[in-house]
């Protein structure tokens, strides 16, 4: 919002709000795998200081199990998006209102490495979602699901938040898949910000509102298309639930460890293979599901001895390590493997 001073946390990291008043911390790229989890760690602490005073504290859920998604932004913006999903059914605006998850954002490394790392995070996207899984229910529905969140993002609207194409070639099917999809919010003074009528981006720039989109237009068009990995420049990881206080942690080091090195990409596609796709079976089942359990044990496995490449200390490793081993077997009833 343009009259919104948007001060930013002391990491220099943007503070923002989302739609239904979730807050979000977008913390700058580090070079360092230690500096940027101080830097979160640090910003976090500011964060829950400026809420205590209103008496407010950080979710520990991935999704709001009590609350009926209420839109608390009157921005053209977001009443655009309320207005295309709405014929879809309800999940649109729990999406946008009663969810939050936690993004990894990773290198895509050399342009070499780009079909191999962009396949195995598609690949880990239903291990590590059903690995993380905590938000059992929102607004008091779909409370037998282990992630509510991922089946409320699945069933939002299906042309932009479905997985994307694992190909040869994904900077090409993911151009195609954008430019086909369907325009739900076209800039323009006032507060309106409906598409006069229903188009594609292709037909867009085919003549279909008049005046062509401009790059800026293309921009903003990207941003609304909300798959479980989006491609930003980089790979922007949206499957993983909010956590609880402190549990961002396992999660972005394991991710680090795990795309650290060719030969580890190499790995976490040979171990994820079995459980590749089976992405609502993780929103439903968790490690309920007897593949992604055992595919989470290996992957597990290959973390915690991948660990070693990243910057942090035995000491701290040694901790992730047994958090991630815990949560392994408390989420599968079981001890290590």
């Amino acid at each position: 919002m343009p009259d919104s001073p948007q001060h930013p946390l002391p990491g220099g990291t943007p503070l923002t709000v989302e739609p239904g008043g979730q807050v979000e911390i977008s913390t700058p790229p580090s070079g360092s795998l230690t500096d940027l989890l101080k830097t979160v760690a640090a910003d976090i602490d500011h964060l829950i200081g400026l809420l205590e005073p209103a008496g407010l504290v950080l979710g520990h859920r991935g999704a709001d199990p009590f609350r009926p998604p209420r839109r608390m932004l009157q921005v053209p913006r977001y009443a655009a998006m309320e207005h295309a999903f709405a014929p879809v059914g309800p999940e649109g605006i729990a999406m946008m209102c009663s969810t939050a998850g936690l993004q990894v954002c990773l290198d895509f490394g050399h342009e070499s490495d780009l079909p191999a790392r962009w396949a195995a995070v598609h690949a880990l996207g239903p291990v590590l979602n059903a690995l993380f899984a905590n938000s059992p229910g929102v607004g008091g529905r779909r409370t037998d699901w282990s992630s509510a969140r991922m089946r409320t993002l699945f069933a939002t609207d299906p042309v932009r938040t479905r997985p994307a194409a694992v190909c040869a070639n994904p900077a090409e099917a993911w151009a195609r898949r954008v430019v086909d999809a369907p325009v739900i919010v076209v800039r323009r003074p006032g507060n309106n910000w409906v598409p006069p009528r229903p188009l594609t981006f292709a037909e867009w720039v085919d003549g279909g509102l008049g005046a062509r989109p401009t790059a800026d237009d293309l921009d903003y068009h990207l941003t609304l298309q909300f798959p479980p990995v989006r491609p930003r420049g980089y790979l922007e990881v949206r499957y993983l639930d909010t956590p609880p206080d402190g549990g961002w942690l396992p999660p972005v080091v394991l991710m680090a460890a795990l795309f650290s090195d060719r030969a580890v990409v190499d790995e976490v596609l040979a171990a994820t293979e079995p459980a590749a796709g089976r992405w609502l079976a993780a929103a439903r089942n968790g490690l309920a599901d007897p593949v992604l359990a055992r595919t989470a044990r290996a992957v597990v496995e290959l973390g915690c001895a991948a660990l070693r490449n990243t910057d942090l200390s035995v000491g701290q490793t040694d901790a992730i390590a047994e958090d991630l081993h815990r949560t392994l077997a408390e989420k599968t009833g079981g001890g290590r493997s």
